[in-house]
């Protein structure tokens, strides 16, 4: 099938309007620069383009349950299959989840529930392994991108959109995983140079609309002997440079236990700032202002002190130069922590406003969302094949006639993703392939009573699960058994 045969079948599949024969371009500010600078090793595909489709489930199935789209009277079952489809994917991450969080017992920094068992180490190893790929594949199904937590570096910039200069040991952790999502370029404003700093003017602002972090820090023992032996200082000087490092995390995070966040629209300019150990520097010009102000200011009053300590004639005049003297430098001292405070107040309010789940409600909200792109994707998928005989040879023709129609209809640049759709839609019987590798799908109304088959067939092997005490599963989880 070519490029132009599965944009006519997806015409009549009602996946093309008649009258839309190209593709509108797609905005430039939608485009990823920092994936076209960076590269393929860092932020997956060279092109940029995401598998997340960035529509409701809902506004997508309205599109694709229109009467007109469909022969007279299989439009409501269209929907209604729509709509099985959504809850039996919703109820499969479901399962999972309830896996997923036994998983997490002995990691959850949260848990306000009774310690009823204690686990060897072995067993932790085992469950830590099982929560982070847990974890790392609910992202990948709600088609988070992965970030190469050793080439972070390159990202890791000293150019912040909120004027701080923060750094990050990267080395502090046992685990580390960070994902986005929307990688995308909106405008904001800030305060220029060029007009003295009393205007504010538009810029370019770099952002991913979320972002996902899992973390696990090392134990202290264990970074202070890696410290002593990356850096070749003896065991006190190694204790002193790890503490320095965590800094106000010490004590507050744990590391017994795996901390999971999700933020929203964090600037990547200001990535460092959802990492726990992040610790703030004086810019340059900070620098520059409170040397010069507390230079000019000792030095204004050593002189000053000096002056009044030649002319003393008195132990009192004298004790009260060197207290003023004092008192100066305390003065310039306070004004040093006062900027630290400043940009530390700066930072925590703008990660407030960025923060979206904590722990185990960063694993709900993913769970949900891995159902929603599934399920996104399947709807397109057998929207095209209910209607037209696609060769398996041909997936490549349909997968780009799905692409161009996101494109033309809502304007996304999106990498639709057609074997892990079919592969879902074989799975539960809702395609099949014939001997000679064409893929046909059922018809709406017999999709829908295939889900409700599932169903059925799901809620009694619950029955039966329950019925056997202390049963233990090997390999799948519930979420498999469908």
């Amino acid at each position: 099938m070519s490029a132009v045969q599965a944009t006519s079948g997806l015409r009549s599949a009602g996946l093309v309007g008649s009258e839309q024969s190209a593709v509108p371009p797609v905005a430039e500010s939608t485009r990823d620069p920092l994936v076209d600078s960076v590269g393929e090793a860092l932020f997956g595909p060279a092109d940029g383009r995401e598998k997340f489709i960035p529509v409701t489930p809902l506004a997508l199935m309205d599109r694709l349950s229109q009467p007109s789209a469909w022969p007279p009277g299989e439009a409501a079952a269209v929907r209604r299959f729509f709509t099985y489809l959504s809850n039996w994917r919703q109820q499969g991450y479901g399962a999972g989840l309830l896996e997923l969080a036994r998983s997490y017992e002995p990691f959850s920094p949260d848990s306000d529930l009774l310690i009823t068992r204690t686990y060897t180490e072995p067993e932790k190893k085992i469950l830590e392994r099982q929560l982070v790929n847990g974890v790392r594949n609910l992202l990948r199904q709600a088609n988070y991108t992965r970030i190469d937590p050793s080439q972070i570096d390159i990202i890791l910039t000293k150019e912040s959109h909120y004027g701080l200069d923060l750094h990050v040991d990267l080395k502090a952790f046992d685990e580390l995983e960070i994902y986005y999502r929307g990688a995308a370029v909106t405008r904001g404003t800030r305060r220029s140079a060029r007009h003295l700093y009393l205007r504010k003017e538009e810029f370019d602002l770099p952002v991913f609309q979320r972002l996902a972090i899992l973390f696990k820090l090392k134990p202290f023992e264990k970074r202070v002997a890696e410290v002593m032996v990356d850096e070749r200082v003896d065991r006190a000087t190694a204790e002193r440079r790890v503490q320095k490092r965590r800094g106000p995390i010490a004590g507050r995070i744990n590391p017994d236990f795996i901390y999971i966040k999700l933020f929203k629209n964090i600037p990547r300019a200001d990535l460092e700032m959802v990492f726990p150990n992040t610790r703030i520097r004086f810019r340059l010009f900070d620098k520059i202002k409170l040397g010069v102000t507390a230079g000019g200011g000792l030095g204004m009053g050593v002189a000053g002190t000096v002056s009044k300590i030649a002319v003393a004639s008195n132990p009192i005049a004298l004790a009260g130069a060197l207290a003023g003297l004092g008192g100066i430098a305390i003065r310039q001292i306070v004004n040093f922590a006062n900027q630290r405070n400043k940009y530390m107040v700066t930072m925590a309010q703008n990660l407030y406003s960025h923060a979206l789940a904590d722990n185990r409600g960063v694993m709900t909200l993913l769970a949900e969302r891995a159902a929603e792109e599934d399920t996104k994707e399947e709807m397109l998928l057998y929207s095209l094949l209910a209607k037209e005989r696609v060769h398996v040879s041909e997936l490549a023709d349909a997968d780009a006639a799905i692409e161009r129609y996101l494109a033309s209809t809502f304007g996304l640049d999106a990498n639709f993703d057609v074997e892990d759709a079919l592969g879902r839609l074989r799975r539960d019987g809702i395609v099949r392939q014939t001997p000679d590798g064409r893929l046909v799908a059922l018809p709406p109304a017999e999709a829908a009573a295939r889900i409700d088959e599932l169903w059925d067939s799901y809620l009694d092997r619950l029955a039966d699960i329950a019925s056997r005490e202390g049963v233990e599963y090997e390999g799948e989880s519930p979420a498999m058994l469908s």
